[in-house]
C-alpha cells in the first residue's frame, strides 16, 4: 500500500454551493476544519457521516461533463495521503503513473496521471503538532 484515500475532489465553478448541494443529499459538515488542507474561496469540503470526504475545487471557465459524450468526460481526481512523498513518487512511477506537476520545493503535494490518464495527487500526510 502506498497511500490512504483522503478525499475525492470534484471540479466546479462554485465550491461552497456544490458542497452545500451534496450536504443536502448526504448530510455532514461543510468546511469543517481539517489539518490536511486549507479552506479558501477556491476550495470547499464536505465531511459526510459515512464515506470519504468530498472536496470541491474551483475551476475558472468550468465546462461540465457532457454525459455520455467522451469529448467532455467526467471530471474528478483522488487525493492520496502518503507519509513519504519521495518514496511514494518512486512507487507510483514504477506502477505506470506519469508525473504531471512536481511543484516547487517544499510543497506538500504532486500531481500524476494514472496509466489511463486520470489525474491524482500524492499529498504529504499532515503530522499532528505536539
Amino acid at each position: 500500500m502506498i497511500g490512504n484515500l483522503q478525499c475525492v475532489v470534484l471540479d466546479c465553478p462554485d465550491p461552497v454551493s456544490l458542497a452545500r448541494f451534496y450536504q443536502a443529499l448526504l448530510g455532514g459538515e461543510v468546511d469543517r476544519p481539517d489539518r490536511r488542507w486549507t479552506l479558501d474561496s477556491d476550495w470547499s469540503t464536505l465531511h459526510p457521516e459515512t464515506g470519504p470526504v468530498l472536496a470541491f475545487q474551483r475551476v475558472r471557465d468550468h465546462q461540465p461533463p457532457g454525459w455520455p459524450d467522451p469529448s467532455r468526460p467526467q471530471q474528478f481526481h483522488l487525493d492520496l495521503g502518503v507519509d513519504d512523498l519521495d518514496r511514494a513518487h518512486t512507487e507510483v512511477l514504477r506502477l505506470g503513473a506519469a508525473l504531471l506537476d512536481a511543484g516547487s520545493a517544499g510543497r506538500g503535494w504532486r500531481v500524476y496521471a494514472d496509466p489511463a490518464g486520470h489525474p491524482f495527487c500524492l499529498v504529504r500526510e499532515a503530522r499532528p503538532t505536539a
